[in-house]
């Protein structure tokens, strides 16, 4: 199995709404996921019609003396959820204060991976550099990076450190937009980390989180969706490695 993490090289650049989707292409693909979100905004529940006025989170469950378990839900027989929880003002405030109540879920990462239940475990990580984003960094076996091809993420590229190993993922890279076509030219001869998979503006992956699902349940048949699918097959071909190797040779020699 594999920890795969997904964070923004800054904030609003759709890494929620990609992580959604691709856990959905994942067990589209016969695939067995959990996600987790590790951001205090807690927004990843929402892609899953769980209900706005939802708490319940495995943070809010560690800060509360609960089990975190309890805070998991079942979207699909192959695709699991486990929320962040609403923090309160002052806890969100001080969410530096609340590192060492909250980190137990990094030994809780390595305990569900060892248990096997789960061929993927996805993580919607902030794009911060708090001590707890940066635990879990260190619990995962890949990472992706999304970016926009604008000149924010373009000039972060150049002065912000990012994850070692980590792997670009371009998202809402819009046909006819000249700047962006001149950024990602220049991407792809200087970022050797860039993935040939992009996923383009599409209009199907801002409804998607009104209609409260991911995006391929949402709109299987909208550009995204497909690229996103692409996206599951790369992830399965180069983050599952030498486990879905033996896995599959397994599965024939059983046959």
């Amino acid at each position: 199995m594999a920890i795969l993490g997904l964070q923004g090289i800054r904030g609003g650049v759709g890494t929620t709404s990609v992580t959604a989707a691709l856990g959905w292409a994942l067990q589209l693909l016969g695939e067995s996921v959990l996600m987790i979100d590790a951001s205090p905004d807690n927004m990843l529940r929402l892609s899953f019609n769980v209900e706005f006025t939802h708490s319940a989170g495995w943070a809010r469950a560690l800060l509360d003396n609960k089990e975190w378990r309890d805070a998991g839900q079942r979207y699909t027989s192959n695709l699991d959820l486990l929320p962040f929880g609403q923090l309160a003002a002052g806890e969100r405030e001080n969410i530096y204060a609340l590192h060492d109540r909250l980190v137990p879920i990094a030994a809780a990462l390595q305990a569900l991976k060892s248990q096997g239940h789960y061929r993927w475990i996805l993580l919607d990580l902030p794009a911060d550099f708090t001590p707890l984003t940066r635990e879990l960094l260190d619990q995962c076996d890949h990472t992706l990076t999304v970016v926009k091809p604008d000149t924010n993420c373009h000039v972060r590229l150049h002065q912000q450190a990012l994850p070692s190993g980590t792997n670009l993922l371009i998202n809402d890279l819009r046909i006819g937009s000249q700047l962006q076509d001149d950024l990602y030219q220049v991407w792809l001869q200087s970022q050797p980390r860039l993935l040939s998979t992009v996923i383009h503006r599409d209009e199907a992956m801002v409804e998607c989180l009104a209609a409260k699902q991911p995006l391929g349940e949402y709109r299987s048949d909208s550009l995204a969706a497909e690229e996103i699918l692409t996206l599951a097959n790369w992830c399965l071909l180069h983050c599952a490695g030498s486990d879905r190797i033996a896995h599959d040779r397994n599965i024939e020699h059983e046959l």
